[in-house]
């Protein structure tokens, strides 16, 4: 269904092997906080599958290079000449349903993925750690989902990971929470101080490649049916439909237009946070902006309008 995995000249992830059949891949756009365009989209997929058809993997790693790990999906035009990583129906909605599928195809795999996250996790971003197995993070990371501030989200996990309420508060403002807060309520499994998120991920790693991997396979399968059956990849599925209404909307017709008015996208970006108080608009992201370290794809979803 997504593609046999084969030969393949990797242009913005790197793979490595840390330890005995752990398998690490690092998102390689640091410029650009990692944002999700379709090259490196379809790296993270391609190597995640390649380390999964290899026999002398047990768990495999998927990590950002620079401040973040991943700030959403490439809107600053980040997308020209490039074509969508694998073939989804088209129609209205067929981004939406282009990248859940995509992030839900690391449920479907054998292996266990790992994501370590830290700095800024949003938007697709987000939905890309939401997809892996377990979820390593940094107690000071930040993820949240800014762009239902204009739109509707692609993949609707919230509710699932984070509880009702919780959920709900998060999707009504964009607000986003810390890693110990992630922990606290379920969307990740430990939260550790950034200078030791790479030596913990690895640790969780090394002990799930101690279990036999056909024991390993199957109980993660075992995890990932239960929510099948609970609804919760029909319930994805469903969303997308409405984040393709969403799209409609009159507050995403205002925001593209400010998007012409404002100078370009980090200016609407600009504007729709400011009174929030948060993210670009924060003490931190102000110093960001002014070292020119975080281009036009800080955070999003609509990949393709971009």
């Amino acid at each position: 269904m997504y593609g046999a995995p084969g030969p393949r000249e990797y242009t913005v992830v790197e793979i490595d092997e840390p330890a005995p059949h752990v398998r690490r891949i690092t998102m390689n756009r640091p410029e650009k906080r990692n944002a999700l365009n379709h090259a490196l989209r379809g790296d993270v997929l391609a190597a995640l599958y390649e380390g999964d058809a290899d026999p002398d993997v047990h768990v495999q790693i998927i990590r950002g290079a620079g401040p973040s790990f991943s700030a959403g999906y490439e809107l600053g035009g980040g997308n020209e000449g490039l074509e969508l990583p694998f073939y989804t129906p088209g129609g209205d909605g067929q981004w939406p349903r282009h990248v859940t599928t995509g992030w839900m195809s690391i449920w479907d795999l054998g292996k266990p993925v790992i994501a370590q996250v830290h700095g800024y996790c949003l938007a697709g971003g987000s939905e890309l750690a939401t997809g892996c197995d377990l979820v390593m993070i940094a107690e000071d990371a930040k993820m949240g989902y800014p762009a239902v501030r204009f739109g509707v989200p692609d993949m609707h996990f919230h509710a699932w990971f984070l509880g009702m309420r919780k959920g709900m508060e998060m999707m009504l403002t964009g607000d986003s929470i810390s890693g110990v807060e992630a922990v606290e309520r379920g969307w990740a499994n430990h939260a550790v101080p950034a200078d030791e998120l790479d030596a913990a991920t690895l640790e969780l790693a090394e002990r799930i490649a101690q279990v036999p991997t056909e024991l390993v396979q199957m109980n993660k399968r075992i995890v990932h049916h239960q929510m099948d059956v609970m609804g919760l990849r029909a319930g994805i599925r469903a969303g997308t439909e409405l984040c393709a209404l969403g799209t409609h909307t009159k507050a995403m017709a205002d925001f593209l237009a400010a998007r012409e008015s404002q100078g370009g996208l980090t200016g609407a970006l600009q504007a729709r946070d400011e009174k929030f108080g948060d993210y670009r608009t924060s003490h931190e992201g102000a110093e960001e902006r002014t070292g020119k370290r975080e281009g036009e794809s800080f955070d999003g979803s609509y990949g393709t309008k971009g």
